[in-house]
């Protein structure tokens, strides 16, 4: 780790002092067996990029933390495993916007309540869509792609992750932000078909998580970045413009990817993991890991931050998903 001492001995001292009041809340102390860690998706997609390197981070103060990825349902059913898991702390979801927006807004009878079932604990990194294009799309910015669109009404399409995904729903928030309402969704069985038919020109555009496959296929010319959908240019690519900045002020499409439990967890236990996830991040080499695949640390989360932020995202997407009437099951 490459904290200055003074600043690595503090965090320290504050999760030892977090442990202790983890052992009077509890009558023991935690952690004492390994934390299971569940990733909702299968292996290789971005919360899995993250809560890999994550796990060995948290090893020096909670002990051996081992993913299990439980995937299926677009992240429903690894992520309701822990919402019904007890709430002992030995059980956590890495997961965030996906299950606020998705399982609360789209499902009518979800398998759980994420806001109720689950106990925000801290955010990790903020995730950016991107919106990308073959590049035998004769646009260079996404102001050239609207018109393009206008242009050749119902012959467009785009791909995404999934009918109901953060993907989906940005592409829908561009059909109605920049008035093309025949750009036509075609939903893939996750990103990897997606960017595969897209680079191999069976469908135009896209709109991916913003990540470092992504940006080498764009550097490499096999796909052309149009816009990423933040409100400001991310620190680890400067060079590519916001939707923002090209005439789509509210055209921004963020998702959050943090730690958390099972709602009754004691908030010692929450509170020491919190503390955990932020000596983590302090890590200036996860840091620049994070940033060079497009993606912004979040340094300072708290339990209570968090699940504002999350709040805040479901406000964010709700009059999309009013305006297309979506649902997904």
């Amino acid at each position: 780790m490459t904290l200055p001492r003074r600043q690595f001995l503090c965090l320290a001292a504050a999760a030892s002092a977090l442990a202790a009041g983890a052992r009077t809340a509890t009558g023991q102390t935690y952690p004492r067996r390994p934390i299971r860690l569940v990733v909702p998706f299968p292996p290789g997609g971005m919360n899995d990029f993250i809560a890999r390197p994550l796990a060995q981070r948290l090893k020096p103060v909670l002990g051996r933390v081992f993913i299990e990825n439980v995937g299926g349902g677009g992240g429903s059913i690894g992520s309701a495993a822990v919402a019904h898991a007890r709430a002992d702390g030995y059980t956590i979801l890495m997961g965030g916007t996906t299950q606020y927006v998705t399982d609360a807004l789209l499902k009518s009878q979800p398998q759980y309540d994420p806001i109720k079932d689950l106990e925000p604990i801290a955010n990790v990194a903020t995730i950016t869509f991107a919106i990308v294009v073959h590049p035998a799309v004769p646009v260079r910015t996404l102001r050239e792609f609207v018109e393009y669109a206008k242009a050749n009404p119902g012959a467009v399409s785009y791909a995404s992750s999934g009918a109901g995904t953060q993907n989906h729903l940005a592409g829908e928030m561009l059909k109605l932000q920049a008035g093309i309402p025949n750009l036509i969704h075609v939903p893939y069985r996750g990103a990897g078909p997606a960017l595969t038919d897209l680079m191999g020109g069976q469908i135009p555009m896209a709109i991916p998580v913003m990540s470092g496959q992504v940006l080498e296929f764009h550097r490499a010319g096999k796909l052309r970045i149009l816009a990423v959908c933040s409100p400001t240019r991310l620190a680890g690519t400067p060079e590519l413009p916001t939707a923002v900045e090209q005439g789509f002020p509210n055209l921004i499409a963020l998702g959050l990817a943090g730690l958390l439990a099972p709602t009754g967890t004691p908030k010692a236990i929450v509170a020491q993991i919190a503390q955990a996830t932020r000596m983590a991040l302090a890590d200036r080499d996860f840091q620049q890991m994070l940033i060079e695949a497009g993606l912004e640390p979040d340094l300072d989360s708290t339990p209570e931050k968090f699940r504002r932020s999350l709040e805040d995202d479901v406000a964010h997407w709700t009059p999309i998903v009013n305006a297309i009437g979506l649902k997904i099951d």
